[in-house]
């Protein structure tokens, strides 16, 4: 007999949604993490009395009032409006593109105006089939606001030029004719008051869970305390990377504790100049409304994946999904292996995808008790 019915590999997001779910059937259920915490990039730190989102910015949004009822079941979700502002060379523009940002850049003030200006420039551009994500922007929005807003940020972010990244990276980018500097679209928005290690809390409460456990390391010795083994690891390395290693962007985060209690007045700065070394600098007590005597800013530097980075982007070119589909063809194969979640599918997925996943997952698999 084993003593759990799931080991589940992560304690992410995916993972805790599973376990949660799977004991809520009165199943068993071990969680365990190679991190000393749970929550996986949600974690965050307490400094200061803020809650520093510890691997980057999380802003919660979603469309699917059953999601948001769900994540809000165990913590309270705030009002946050994700607005993050745009820092070139000192100049300051509002994102997404709205009225505003066409405002700042050009001094215009109409709807009708801003689409006139953009057209212009398309035309001058004169590109009718894009080729790259540098034309693909311009062909959306025209020359000044790839300039000055896209291509470095992108560049930085991907680690190389504009011309040599595919076109679809980009092909939603959002435009608005509104003076509307609320980023998303989404219906539901917002930060767990308290930050989110209460929602992993509620997820992993009455699981048990044992952390600083590497499951590469004791792959044996852990797949014999379980029936099934619920994997959201990196796929490839879940098969010793038979067929070679898939490729991620990774982020470097330098914090900064502040003797001061308003660094930026945003909680997201983007930088937008090549010479600026990092992409953004969060704030993260404005995340949660904070009024704290001090602040806590974040540095995001970009940069390739390397063993012992965080893998945070996939890089879905052709290669890599080619090699991914392999790993897919040996997982399917497995039968008493359960993969899901951002790296074991090498995909991005917002947080909401994540649940949303997950809970599809547990439908699929205990046929919608």
């Amino acid at each position: 007999m084993k003593k759990y019915d799931y080991l589940i590999v992560g304690a992410g997001p995916w993972g805790s949604v599973f376990a949660h779910e799977a004991t809520k059937r009165g199943k068993k259920c071990l969680v365990i993490d190679r991190r000393p915490h749970t929550g996986g990039n949600t974690y965050c730190k307490e400094v200061e009395g803020i809650n520093v989102h510890t691997y980057g910015a999380h802003i919660f949004h979603t469309n699917d009032k059953a999601i948001w009822d769900y994540v809000n079941s165990f913590v309270e979700f705030n009002r946050y409006t994700n607005s993050p502002v745009a820092n070139y060379k000192g100049e300051l523009y509002n994102l997404p593109f709205n009225m505003n940002t066409f405002y700042q850049l050009w001094g215009v003030t109409t709807p009708e105006e801003a689409k006139a200006k953009i057209a212009e420039q398309v035309a001058e551009a004169g590109i009718t089939e894009p080729q790259n994500l540098e034309e693909q922007a311009i062909s959306l929005v025209g020359t000044d606001m790839y300039q000055k807003l896209i291509k470095a940020y992108t560049e930085k972010q991907w680690g190389r030029k504009a011309t040599e990244l595919p076109s679809f990276i980009i092909k939603r980018l959002p435009v608005r004719f509104t003076f509307d500097n609320n980023y998303f679209n989404d219906r539901y928005q917002g930060i767990p008051i308290g930050g989110y290690n209460k929602l992993t809390e509620g997820l992993l409460a009455g699981v048990e869970v044992r952390l600083g456990v590497d499951f590469t390391e004791e792959r044996e010795d852990l797949s014999q305390l379980a029936d099934t083994v619920v994997y959201t690891g990196k796929i490839d390395e879940y098969f010793d990377f038979r067929f070679g290693a898939l490729e991620y962007r990774s982020l470097r985060f330098d914090h900064e504790t502040l003797d001061t209690g308003n660094f930026q007045g945003n909680a997201v700065v983007n930088y937008t100049d090549a010479e600026t070394p990092f992409t953004r600098i969060i704030e993260h007590k404005h995340f949660e409304f904070g009024t704290q005597p001090k602040t806590v800013v974040t540095r995001e530097y970009p940069q390739e994946w390397s063993e012992g980075a965080e893998p945070y982007y996939p890089i879905n070119d052709s290669k890599n999904d080619t090699l991914y589909r392999q790993y897919k063809a040996l997982a399917e194969a497995e039968e008493k292996v359960i993969f899901g979640g951002r790296l074991a599918e090498y995909r991005y997925y917002d947080m909401h995808q994540v649940i949303g996943s997950a809970l599809k997952k547990v439908r699929d698999h205990f046929g919608d008790q």
